[in-house]
């Protein structure tokens, strides 16, 4: 019988009770809350294994039980290095192997988040230029860890394989190399594909997103609450962004923003486009992408990718996409 896989998730905060899942036992810290969990008895994926490089990540081809868990907790200013020093101390306590760490830039940025399957924002947070990923292995038991934070919240998430390494064919590594098609976790047969906005990014980052789906939210990006002002710093999805049409001459992207419901659709619809006009700007002025390639366009609230009913939804459906409108080869 399998042992029960117990991860101490002591933070800086004291650990609470135990939380007991399907195939593994967690303890929290005090204040943590489950956002979102998800598990399949039976499916594949590519677990990551080192750094993005080459346009792809290594992997380890697995199939068997996953199980993906996620943490907010809210009003703790941990840094994203506080937060894992104790998970992986408790994780090699346990008696796994580390296979990697990694952090931010190291990792690979923007392209090495995306490719790590996660579950969605807002459940699950990663802010783009502070994140930690690590992971381990147990003869057949893997698991993944990664945490980030946003401004006032600390987030971990946890995926879990009790599975076996298997050798794809040669046309499906080759596939992955090249960052074709493909994703971390493959859809099964017979399930619906959910709507773009609504799933993670594929596993070869931003230009496999665009190819693959047709868009790619740009979820780093900050704006001034109710304005059209887009903030400073440096984002990493217009930098990957301005890579792609710099290296794809004939591709056109339109950025189309999206707004929540509240209000009229035709303030939303100013509102959004005013929005991705400041995207299409600041992507020329700093990131030297060519002008000719963008054009800003806005959807208002049309185009949800979750529920207004509540604030998180109403969080998640305000933001500004990329959409691949046409490209030659």
């Amino acid at each position: 019988m399998r042992r029960a896989l117990g991860i101490a998730l002591a933070a800086v905060l004291s650990a609470g009770p135990a939380v007991a899942q399907p195939g593994y036992d967690l303890a929290v810290p005090q204040g943590a809350a489950i956002s979102a969990e998800r598990g399949s008895p039976a499916t594949s994926m590519g677990f990551i294994t080192g750094p993005w490089a080459q346009d792809a990540v290594p992997r380890k081809m697995l199939e068997g039980a996953r199980t993906d868990t996620a943490w907010r907790l809210r009003a703790n200013q941990a840094t994203t290095l506080q937060l894992l020093v104790p998970l992986r101390e408790q994780i090699v306590a346990d008696g796994y192997a580390v296979l990697f760490e990694c952090a931010t830039d190291d990792c690979g940025g923007f392209d090495f988040r995306y490719a790590v399957d996660l579950l969605p924002e807002p459940e699950m947070h990663v802010d783009l230029g502070d994140f930690r990923y690590l992971a381990a292995r147990r003869g057949d038991s893997y698991l993944g860890v990664m945490v980030s934070r946003s401004s006032e919240s600390g987030f971990i998430h946890l995926t879990t394989m009790q599975a076996q390494e298997v050798a794809l064919a040669q046309t499906s590594n080759d596939l992955l190399a090249a960052g074709g098609g493909g994703s971390a976790l493959a859809p099964q047969s017979g399930t619906a594909v959910p709507p773009i906005g609504a799933r993670p990014l594929s596993t070869q980052g931003l230009a496999g997103a665009l190819e693959q789906f047709g868009a790619a939210p740009l979820d780093d990006l900050v704006f001034e609450s109710g304005s059209a002002t887009l903030g400073a710093g440096v984002f990493g999805s217009l930098a990957s962004l301005a890579d792609y049409l710099r290296a794809n001459p004939q591709a056109r992207v339109a950025l189309v923003g999206h707004t929540d419901a509240e209000g009229s659709l035709s303030g939303n619809i100013a509102l959004s486009k005013r929005r991705a006009e400041a995207v299409r700007a600041r992507l020329l002025s700093d990131y030297d992408a060519p002008a000719d390639q963008v054009t800003a366009e806005g959807a208002g609230w049309l185009a949800p990718r979750a529920s207004n009913l509540t604030p998180e939804g109403r969080e998640k459906n305000r933001r500004v996409e990329a959409v691949l409108t046409s490209t030659q080869r």
